[in-house]
């Protein structure tokens, strides 16, 4: 009998992992861990694997909201770091990959189902043309996927760290508010969840008002319930993802498709599909009609990333 896989799919805040047959899709024993228990990777694995009542596995892919690129992974929202050749042997692995998570993401996508991809707007793809991941959580990751004769090939990046660019006088106001609290402002520091909440700050602040949410998911819900900055807020946020994932859009030549991902779209899908991200998406001038003419999607489908490190453990295309 063939032993499991060990997948993961690992962000600042919690570590997800499953076991898979090798070359096969179909997950179980999935798992969610939260990072803050645990002071390295390997206590985590251990920690799983003695949950489910697994075996070591012989082979292990794990995406990390990190880049991993050296051999020495330092997570970018958590504590862990470590060495891709030492946990290769602390774990007693023959194959070991680390990949970036929204790698994972992109490699996961054609593996989902259509009903788990929720259009927003209009728009198509062309088969055979690079695809978009593009999502906010914890950070803001995103990925190109670009087909080829055997294997999907992975296009990994880490435009999320580029710099931000106001389009409009809010956002000029926000970005020099951002400015004085963080110095260099980064497009994952404006879209992300605790950029979702400090946009929300900044807004009361703009209007001499109290600030009295203290989460992003407080954000959310605020809005939802007519609280005015808090849905000025969220509102912005889709907005200003519309310009950013509209770029990149260009910058890649995402003909494929653009699939939004992450922790916070899917949870805030009527605010998303309500306001200015696709009309942000299109509005790029002379390349307008470009980019209306391609699809965006929010997937919602739950374990995307595992089933992309599931695809990665022997995609001949990762290494």
């Amino acid at each position: 009998m063939t032993r499991p896989a060990l997948v993961g799919d690992i962000g600042g805040t919690n570590a997800r992992f499953a076991l898979v047959t090798p070359g096969e899709f179909d997950l179980h024993d999935i798992e969610t861990l939260p990072c803050a228990d645990f002071s390295n990777l390997d206590e985590a694995v251990r920690a799983y694997l003695d949950k489910v009542g697994s075996k070591a596995p012989k082979e292990a892919c794990l995406a990390f909201a990190c880049p991993v690129h050296e051999d020495e992974v330092k997570m970018t929202n958590n504590p862990w770091h470590f060495r891709k050749s030492t946990m290769k042997k602390t774990l007693g692995l023959n194959n070991f990959k680390a990949i970036n998570d929204f790698t994972a993401m992109a490699l996961g996508l054609p593996h989902i189902a259509e009903d788990d991809l929720v259009k927003i707007g209009e728009g198509g793809s062309e088969a055979g043309r690079a695809r978009l991941v593009i999502g906010p959580g914890t950070g803001l990751g995103l990925a190109g996927l670009a087909p080829s004769q055997r294997f999907w090939i992975p296009l990994s990046a880490e435009g999320g760290h580029a710099s931000f660019a106001p389009t409009d006088d809010t956002e000029i106001h926000l970005l020099k508010w951002f400015q004085k609290r963080y110095g260099r402002v980064s497009i994952e520091r404006m879209l992300c969840g605790q950029g979702l909440l400090d946009t929300y700050q900044a807004l009361c602040e703009f209007e001499d008002e109290k600030a009295v949410l203290e989460t992003p998911s407080a954000v959310s819900e605020a809005a939802g319930q007519g609280d005015k900055n808090a849905h000025r807020a969220i509102m912005r946020f889709c907005k200003m993802l519309g310009d950013v994932t509209g770029d990149v859009t260009l910058t890649l030549g995402a003909r494929g498709g653009v699939y939004l991902c992450g922790g916070i779209l899917p949870k805030n899908l009527e605010f998303l599909q309500h306001s200015d991200f696709r009309k942000a998406f299109t509005n790029k001038g002379r390349m307008e009609h470009y980019n209306a003419s391609i699809a965006t999607w929010v997937v919602t489908a739950e374990w995307t990333g595992l089933l992309g490190a599931a695809e990665a453990l022997h995609n001949e295309e990762v290494s």
